[in-house]
């Protein structure tokens, strides 16, 4: 393992959200500083979006940290999937521990919900729900929820939203037909990725976070080059740095130069080839079965969009689990390496 060989203490480029490792990019503060804002307003819904891998998940749980020394606030974190209206209620209520059956009327929920929030209200408390990959959530669930910011304790609002997602929650939002739930939302932010600088100090930052004193060192021309392939994506950037620092391990480098990191890149073009081109046969072979005489032009561009989304999801996949499958193969090498020496 590159751990042991580069003296960290923690992989630096892991892929769950480990608040330790959340960077303070000025993108993310202003993130921070819509929310925060959300929470001094008091009420309403606060949505922050961006595309995959900008680091929301970690910005949910850095509030997280924040907000468990405020105990004025009873804060709950769900994780959707594509649940209709009522399922959402049940899965708020599993979220803040509310006793409900599975034969409940979708009348008798929202009595259990509202009296949550009423006894919650009456020890000083708001109840926050943090949404996170909101873009899940159908129009008629995101619905529901803003119904239930209407709940008033003496001339109080108890109950208030954060939805974090991906840029299908702002369509979803901004279509013309969710117009009362626009006029709940009181901050909305678009999460954009790293700049150049932004980058390096990204990069940097995580490997002193990890006990990094120098070993490897790094050409500057590296960052420029790391920038260039992932654009400032941060889960890109975690994903070829460690890569990159999988193959400093194997090469036995303590420097990382611009020839290194290309060799990195081109591997991982080839990977990313690959498995475009597995993804689009099987594709091809799904769209092929449409009878394209009977399907109108916008129901195959819909397909085509489904499509799309679903590669680039198995994509994330694939690497995440290539990169398992080297690390594991790895640690079996040492295994049998020291039952050899024995």
């Amino acid at each position: 393992m590159y751990n042991e060989f580069y003296n960290l203490t923690k992989n630096p480029f892991q892929l769950n959200a480990d608040p330790d490792f959340f960077f303070d990019s000025s993108g993310h503060k202003r993130a921070k500083a819509y929310l925060r804002y959300g929470l001094a307003q008091g009420e309403g819904i606060v949505v922050v979006r961006g595309n995959p891998g900008m680091g929301k998940t970690m910005l949910v749980k850095e509030l997280g940290q924040f907000l468990e020394r405020d105990d004025s606030i009873t804060i709950g974190f769900l994780v959707t999937s594509n649940v209709d209206a009522e399922d959402t209620l049940r899965l708020l209520a599993a979220t803040f521990s509310i006793h409900y059956e599975l034969d409940d009327t979708k009348a008798t929920l929202l009595n259990r919900i509202e009296g949550f929030f009423k006894d919650q209200a009456k020890q000083g408390k708001r109840v926050l729900l943090i949404v996170d990959e909101a873009q899940n959530l159908p129009k008629q669930s995101i619905e529901e929820l803003r119904m239930l910011s209407n709940f008033e304790w003496e001339g109080n609002i108890v109950f208030q939203t954060f939805l974090i997602g991906q840029e299908e929650l702002g369509k979803r939002i901004f279509s013309p037909d969710m117009e009362q739930v626009r006029q709940r939302i009181v901050a909305t932010y678009q999460l954009n990725a790293l700049n150049a600088v932004e980058t390096k100090e990204y990069i940097l930052f995580r490997l002193e976070k990890a006990g990094w004193k120098g070993n490897p060192g790094f050409d500057d021309e590296v960052f420029n080059e790391i920038y260039d392939f992932t654009q400032g994506t941060p889960r890109n950037i975690n994903n070829l740095c460690d890569r990159l620092l999988l193959y400093g391990f194997l090469e036995e480098l303590n420097h990382i130069n611009l020839k290194a990191a290309q060799k990195v890149i081109s591997e991982l073009k080839e990977d990313n080839k690959e498995v475009e081109i597995q993804e689009t046969a099987i594709v091809e072979e799904e769209f092929s079965e449409i009878n394209t005489e009977d399907q109108n032009l916008t129901d195959r561009v819909r397909f085509l969009e489904k499509k799309v989304a679903e590669l680039n999801r198995k994509l994330t996949k694939e690497q995440a689990l290539l990169r398992k499958a080297i690390l594991i193969q790895l640690d079996m090498d040492d295994i049998y390496s020291d039952q050899g020496d024995n």
